[in-house]
């Protein structure tokens, strides 16, 4: 199994956190997304997953792009250390809570908006920092009050095992705050994101850890 990574990428941070929480061995191809104006753009990967996006898992002759899609891949093929509740309903949560992360607050401040921001747009890097920071704000709190309010969280974003929402959470985290969001206002989110992070499945996970950490 391989796993096309970026240190530095949150949807590649998922992923690993997923399969560590699995103990699924995989090889790390990494991709790197700025050196020669961007691997992740070349025909070399591009052949690997037309959409230029990381990450991407190669297994058993199969190609799956999205952290998502690959999270519930492993879910469904490794269902040991299971990812996502036993119920429906609870299921369903969790899946709202990930997609929360992944689908309405990380792509705002993908490296493909932000380029665009700045090279076609043409706004300055203090305005790019703005923009990252106000949507990083936005889906953080929505975030917060999801947890806050439902008697579901409880240790992690649900219950008291990690879940997918967990896998998403804690990267989301890292990228606020390597951008510089206070993140005082989310005490929910930064609770789970402690206890998370005693886990050796989310230490190892860690961009500080990764073969192409710079």
């Amino acid at each position: 199994m391989k796993l096309y990574t970026y240190f530095r990428s949150s949807a590649a941070y998922r992923v690993r956190i997923a399969l560590n929480l699995k103990g699924i061995p995989y090889d790390a191809v990494p991709v790197h997304l700025l050196r020669n104006g961007g691997e992740q753009l070349g025909d070399a990967y591009r052949a690997v997953n037309p959409a230029a996006l990381l990450p991407a898992l190669e297994d058993d002759g199969n190609v799956i792009g999205q952290s998502l899609a690959i999270m519930e891949y492993l879910e469904e093929t490794h269902p040991q250390t299971p990812l996502l509740p036993a119920t429906p309903a609870e299921r369903a949560r969790v899946r709202e809570l990930a997609l929360t992360v992944a689908a309405d607050t990380h792509p705002l401040g993908n490296l493909r908006v932000l380029k665009y921001l700045t090279g076609t747009i043409g706004v300055t890097e203090d305005i790019k920092l703005g923009w990252q920071q106000h949507w990083l704000r936005t889906g953080l709190s929505g975030l917060e009050s999801l947890l806050a309010n439902d008697a579901h969280t409880g240790r992690y974003s649900h219950g008291d095992k990690p879940t997918l929402a967990d896998c998403c959470l804690v990267p989301q985290v890292f990228g606020a705050q390597r951008f510089g969001v206070d993140m005082t206002p989310y005490p929910t989110i930064m609770r789970i994101h402690a206890a998370c992070n005693e886990l050796p499945a989310f230490q190892l996970a860690h961009p500080s850890r990764q073969p192409d950490a710079e």
